[in-house]
């Protein structure tokens, strides 16, 4: 009863917390409601980006696939660096120059109307439809797995009880956002940000205990403590880094509902300072997620290991943990699944209401219009969300040997590569052929079908990047009259310390990968 009571408190923090402090009624503006009127500082960046950043599938997919591959798996922690640096120093101060609302917007004024609105349709199908669906999926399928005999009043059945916590759940994420906009978002996603830091810390800390020390680490897993796995691995080669270099610039240079507080900052230092701390928690993240699953690896090897990579976390939990801190750990589970939810309800009602509605539907829209329809898009949404969770939990069902979060990127990177297409296409080319820009962007998914049938056995991050490569290679020989930006026009910071920071950042992951080699 003491871990529900934990519970119950959790879930009133944060809904005070959401609508503590909100405007109302007429106060509100599309800044206000969308970008939290442009006021953010660089804690709120940062805590809130990476609590968006951090899902149920980390807790449980990242670390039951540290069980399966080891250290390996922390290769796409860290180097979610690279993808930062290259939002801290290139694409968020072209946005904020331009002062867009949306990524779409730049987009567009780059590359056209036309790209623009295929750019932004992809992103809220994807948002609607996997990026919701697997957020609820994890949340409420890993709160099962560890405290099914808490959650049995719910129902007996394992099927309906997940069913209606994901529903449920997700019901909750979608008022306070409904409500609150992005600063009600940004206040519970600190607040979760820390329970989720609380709950990974201790789950690490009982890891390594029961194994007997770090040093154990490399005496009983020596052969799971490298970063780098042979090039013919069938998930984590070596080679993945090729594509993951691309697909990092998806996630946290092109992705809305990411970037979405670094457009709300109050200038370009505060987002610049918020990313790269967001950067170095990526780092302990890849240590709390990681590491844990490495540990478990070793304590139970004699004794004929999991059945199920994905039992990894929860085995930790049931087995090692005692009542109370139980409760926490929930909450770190239900924070890991709201605060990348909201985040996603919250981005869904922008680009809609701004990039669609405002922009092609009713170009005269007030502000208390085009709220109106964000925060319809954030009750559309939900339904969608949920379905595609309940789909995903039937196929998990069907397939409980699956090392799942990778079966989860190969369908996001179908979309993912021509997003990168798009963005870096913006950014980096001086007069891109718009028509080509869009023909390229389509084919990439006919592109990853060839792939798939040529090359069967290619590693999926490897078959990202050689689409990437080929689809930008179209891009620029069709634009050759303009070439490429510059360095200087590129890669921008006023505050010469803020630099330097970056570049020790950046040597910093090259160090990682030298050492852990």
């Amino acid at each position: 009863m003491i871990d529900l009571f934990i519970v119950l408190g959790y879930f009133t923090i944060i809904m005070i917390a959401a609508l503590s402090g909100r405007e109302k009624g007429t106060e509100l503006t599309t800044d206000g409601y969308f970008l939290s009127n442009r006021n953010l500082r660089w804690p709120s960046i940062a805590l809130s980006t990476i609590a968006t950043n951090i899902q149920g599938y980390q807790f449980l997919g990242m670390m039951g696939s540290a069980y399966l591959y080891g250290l390996a798996q922390a290769s796409l922690e860290i180097n979610a660096m690279q993808g930062i640096l290259m939002a801290t120093f290139i694409f968020v101060p072209l946005y904020l120059r331009d002062g867009v609302v949306t990524i779409t917007q730049f987009i567009r004024s780059r590359l056209g109307n036309t790209v623009g609105l295929f750019y932004s349709i992809a992103n809220i199908i994807l948002f609607a439809t996997i990026t919701l669906g697997a957020a609820l999926f994890w949340g409420a399928y890993a709160a099962d797995l560890v405290f099914a005999e808490y959650l049995e009043f719910i129902h007996p059945d394992r099927t309906v009880r997940i069913s209606v916590l994901l529903i449920g759940l997700g019901i909750f994420s979608a008022i306070y956002t409904y409500l609150g906009g992005l600063s009600a978002v940004v206040k519970t996603d600190v607040i979760q940000f820390f329970i989720l830091i609380l709950g990974g810390t201790v789950v690490l800390f009982v890891a390594i205990h029961h194994l007997g020390g770090w040093s154990e680490l490399y005496q009983q897993t020596p052969e799971k403590m490298h970063l780098h796995l042979p090039a013919d691995h069938e998930k984590l080669p070596w080679t993945h880094v090729f594509g993951l270099f691309f697909l990092n610039i998806n996630y946290w240079c092109a992705n809305q509902s990411v970037m979405q507080r670094s457009l709300a900052a109050k200038s370009l230092r505060e987002a610049q300072i918020g990313l790269m701390v967001g950067g170095v928690l990526k780092y302990v993240m890849a240590v709390l997620i990681v590491i844990p699953g490495i540990a478990l690896y070793g304590i139970l090897k004699e004794q004929g290991g999991l059945s199920d990579p994905d039992m990894a976390f929860p085995y930790l939990v049931k087995n090692y943990l005692p009542v109370g801190v139980k409760g926490v750990i929930l909450c770190a589970l239900f924070a890991s699944l709201m605060s990348t939810v909201d985040s996603t309800f919250n981005s869904l009602a922008t680009l809609f209401s701004i990039d669609i509605y405002k922009t092609y539907l009713h170009k005269t829209a007030s502000d208390q219009q085009v709220i109106r329809v964000g925060r319809t898009v954030i009750l559309v949404s939900l339904v969608t969300g949920i379905i595609m969770g309940l789909v995903l939990l039937y196929v998990k069902f069907e397939n409980p040997e699956l090392a799942f979060t990778h079966t989860l990127n190969e369908l996001r990177y179908y979309i993912n590569c021509g997003i990168v297409v798009l963005i870096c296409t913006a950014a980096f080319l001086v007069l891109p052929n718009q028509s080509m820009t869009l023909v390229v962007f389509l084919s990439t998914i006919p592109l990853q079908i060839i792939f798939q049938k040529i090359f069967p056995g290619m590693n999926y991050f490897v078959r990202a990047g050689w689409v990437i490569v080929i689809a930008i290679s179209l891009v620029t020989i069709f634009s050759w009259k303009g070439g490429w930006r510059s360095r200087r026009e590129l890669i921008q910071f006023k505050d010469p310390v803020i630099g330097r920071i970056g570049v020790g950042l950046a040597v910093s992951l090259l160090l990682l990968h030298v050492i852990f080699h």
